[in-house]
């Protein structure tokens, strides 16, 4: 039978010498196995759990900061770990739980847990960080400080779970981290809080970004003031990604709509007219202003130079750098998408989230150099000094390929 040997092979088996050094890694091997098992275990008893979380190896420290008995000791032992997925597990495991381990009656134990917490906000690794933020951005027990760490985090995935959900953040706080933003990123994650107050959204809107203010128009939770729609509206013209969002605001006033319809396409010219509560007066404009639209479009459709690059091989880095140079964001964003096989929406999300590191991934992505993704970062994203990601060695990527994926992985790009 498969798998069963016979007494003469079991025989010779043990006939067999063995060496010393084939004996202590025999035992070595058999070891492992059991303190991995232990570490896993919620009833293997915290001085064991201590113990393996010491002494084990990388995978057995591992198993041991994901599990939910080990002890506040272990946990803080396991936050000063060299091992960054030792860390990782950790985060996830501490900020998911953190409610609940607060409860220890001991105020050592709970000074102690915070004090893991902190030193976790503190890593060193980006990952270790995004896992904490993640985890505990709905959290109201969490320190006001750790969160005001995290959110002041210069990683995209770090700070944007935070600012988007945390409920340890008030107006104050809100307003003073919009004022101070430098990324785009920071901006955008502020306006889709659900419920923000018509001065936070002053805030947003005052910026004039364009993701943020795009964000903060589809937000239909945010109180957006007239005064502030107007102030983005005559801004509007020359942006289109805020045409669509302004169009669909409930509160538009009569005069709004009207300025709209001077500029938005025949589509959106469309949606203000099929609105509830027009007055035949401006019902009538939006008619004539439609019929104007449409002629005016059907007269400048031209071929798509993507597309036409494309067809002809030539969408490549000099393509990409001639538009990038020649200020057509909207053209270098489509061919990144199609060099880059990411949809389009996506690149946009990229390009204005403020990240370099992100950025450059995504150049990576699309088969271009790191002088191309440097030109997006000063050119199309206007990043300057420390946002700045320069090429390592003035030519090659900064970033290693896991980390240009895990970048890209944070845009939901596999």
């Amino acid at each position: 039978m498969p798998g069963v040997r016979t007494l003469s092979e079991a025989n010779a088996i043990s006939s067999q010498t063995l060496s010393p050094a084939e004996a202590l890694r025999l035992l070595e091997q058999h070891a492992r196995a059991a303190q991995h098992e232990l570490a896993a275990r919620t009833d293997a008893g915290p001085d064991v759990l201590h113990y393996l979380a010491q002494n084990g190896a990388a995978a057995t420290r591992r198993a041991v900061a994901a599990n939910p008995a080990a002890s506040a000791q272990s946990n803080r032992l396991l936050a000063d770990d060299t091992e960054d997925g030792v860390r990782l597990e950790l985060a996830q495991k501490v900020g998911r739980l953190f409610p609940s381990l607060l409860e220890a009656e001991q105020t050592r134990l709970r000074d102690l847990i915070v004090e893991t917490l902190e030193r976790l906000a503190r890593d060193e690794e980006p990952r270790v960080r995004a896992m904490l933020a993640e985890e505990i951005k709905h959290h109201d027990c969490v320190p006001r400080h750790v969160v005001k760490l995290l959110a002041s985090d210069g990683e995209t995935a770090v700070h944007t779970p935070i600012l988007q959900f945390s409920p340890l953040l008030d107006d104050q706080d809100l307003i003073g981290i919009v004022a101070a933003a430098r990324a785009s990123s920071v901006l955008s994650a502020v306006a889709r809080r659900k419920g923000i107050s018509a001065g936070v959204s002053d805030a947003v809107a005052a910026s004039f970004d364009v993701e943020a203010v795009a964000a903060l128009l589809a937000n239909t939770d945010a109180s957006i003031r007239v005064k502030t729609l107007d102030c983005i509206i005559a801004r509007a013209a020359e942006v289109a990604e805020w045409h669509g969002p302004l169009v669909l605001r409930a509160e538009l006033p009569r005069g709004a709509i009207r300025r709209l319809a001077s500029f938005v396409a025949a589509a959106l010219i469309d949606a203000l007219a099929g609105r509830d509560g027009l007055d035949d007066a401006t019902r009538s404009e939006l008619k004539e202003k439609l019929e104007q639209r449409r002629k005016a479009e059907a007269q400048s459709d031209g071929p798509d130079p993507v597309e036409a690059a494309r067809r002809a091989g030539t969408l490549d880095e000099a393509f990409v750098t001639e538009a990038i140079e020649a200020c057509h964001k909207e053209t270098a964003a489509r061919a990144l998408s199609v060099l880059a096989k990411i949809d389009e929406a996506v690149v946009r999300r990229i390009l204005e989230s403020g990240s370099a590191k992100a950025a450059t991934a995504l150049a990576w992505r699309a088969g271009l150099s790191m002088r191309v993704a440097f030109k997006l970062q000063t050119s199309v994203m206007r990043l300057k000094g420390s946002a700045l990601l320069p090429a390592r060695g003035g030519l090659d990527f900064p970033l290693s390929d896991d980390e240009m994926r895990w970048h890209l992985g944070y845009f939901g790009v596999a």
